[in-house]
C-alpha cells in the first residue's frame, strides 16, 4: 500500500510502500517523521513540518496527538463516525478538532495504486516523482 507525502507544489517528498494489510492511519507518523527537505547549499536538511493536510483515514486520535505534540498544524477532516462517537460520549468526548476548509482545499495531490506487485508500483512512483522534480529544474 502506498503512502505518499507531497509538498504544496505537488512534488513528492517521501514514498513509503507497505503491505496491503497495513492501514493508512498507522503509517502517518512514520511518513511524517521521515520527511527531509534538503537545505540550500551546505545547510542541514529541514525536518520541521509546518502543516499536514490529510484525508479522513488519517484522523485518528493518535495521529492528532502526535502532530499537536510536535507543533505541527493539522488540517484533517473528521469522519462522521468519529464525530458521532465523540457526541455520544457527552462532555468526555471533548471539542471537535480544529478544521480549516480553505486550507483543506489545498489537499490536491493524489496517488492511486495501479499494480499488484509493490516493487513495480514503487518503480512507477519513483519514475513519476523524478519526472515531476526535473520539470522544476
Amino acid at each position: 500500500m502506498p503512502h505518499l507525502a507531497c509538498e504544496q507544489g505537488r512534488r513528492p517528498l517521501l514514498l513509503l510502500v507497505t503491505a496491503d494489510q497495513r492501514g493508512d492511519s498507522p503509517q502517518s507518523v512514520p511518513v511524517v517523521e521521515r520527511i527531509r527537505v534538503p537545505g540550500v547549499g551546505a545547510g542541514c536538511s529541514r525536518t520541521r513540518r509546518d502543516r499536514v493536510l490529510a484525508d479522513k483515514p488519517y484522523s485518528s486520535r493518535t495521529n492528532r496527538v502526535y502532530l499537536r505534540r510536535s507543533g505541527i498544524k493539522a488540517t484533517i477532516a473528521q469522519p462522521r463516525d468519529q464525530a458521532a462517537h465523540r457526541k455520544t460520549t457527552g462532555p468526555r468526548g471533548g471539542r471537535p478538532p480544529a478544521f480549516e476548509p480553505e486550507a483543506d482545499k489545498q489537499r490536491h495531490a493524489v496517488a492511486t495504486r495501479c499494480d499488484k506487485l509493490a516493487v513495480h508500483y514503487q518503480a512507477i512512483i519513483h519514475i513519476a516523482a523524478n519526472t515531476i522534480w526535473l520539470r522544476h529544474i
